[in-house]
């Protein structure tokens, strides 16, 4: 998935002569928490967030101090075309909560945030979605993946996502979520071929 599938567009942006003031009302009225700073050619020159204006209005009440002097420069951005799962890792590695999309002339064309990459993890994995969950160990073996999905069919299941689980010794573990069925006659199938199901809801 491509991050201009799932990026804020258009997002709101300000210029580095708004005030700390005005510029938290901004994020406040809008409920954000990011603010791309741009020239008059819509290239990124700096980023705000809400929490460094919050500690930010009292100095600049009293010292003046500029949306330019807090702001951050040279901000982590990405391009629309780059994975999101790039943008995770970006934004896991580096503790951020978001970050601005920008293009080849590094204009802005979108805002990508955690709470966006969370969103689109939650829908691949059908989390939301009426289903169950078996916890399964498969085995070591190759075929022991293609065997459990075979039984879970033949099962009337109905695979929603699938997710691998850390392997140790001979437990190789697969978390299926399927479509919500009657579970009991499936774990029988699937304890009779010798398969362990570890949980289950």
């Amino acid at each position: 998935m491509r991050i201009r599938s799932l990026m804020i567009k258009k997002p709101i942006t300000i210029s580095d002569r708004t005030s700390v003031q005005e510029a938290i009302e901004l994020m406040q009225a809008n409920s954000i928490r990011h603010l791309p700073v741009v020239n008059h050619s819509n290239k990124l020159v700096g980023l705000v967030t809400l929490a460094d204006m919050k500690q930010a209005l009292l100095p600049a009440m009293v010292t003046g101090v500029s949306l330019a002097d807090i702001m951050i420069k040279n901000p982590i951005t990405i391009h629309p075309d780059a994975d999101v799962e790039t943008a995770a890792q970006i934004i896991y590695q580096r503790k951020i909560g978001g970050m601005p999309v920008v293009d080849d002339e590094d204009k802005v064309v979108g805002i990508i945030t955690v709470t966006d990459i969370l969103g689109a993890f939650i829908d691949i994995m059908g989390i939301l979605t009426n289903g169950s969950r078996l916890d399964i160990n498969v085995g070591t073996r190759p075929e022991g993946f293609e065997k459990v999905s075979r039984i879970i069919h033949d099962h009337g299941g109905k695979l929603i996502s699938v997710g691998i689980g850390p392997s140790t010794g001979d437990k190789k573990i697969y978390y299926f979520r399927i479509k919500r069925q009657p579970l009991e006659p499936l774990i029988k199938a699937l304890q009779d071929k010798g398969y362990e199901v570890l949980s289950f809801s």
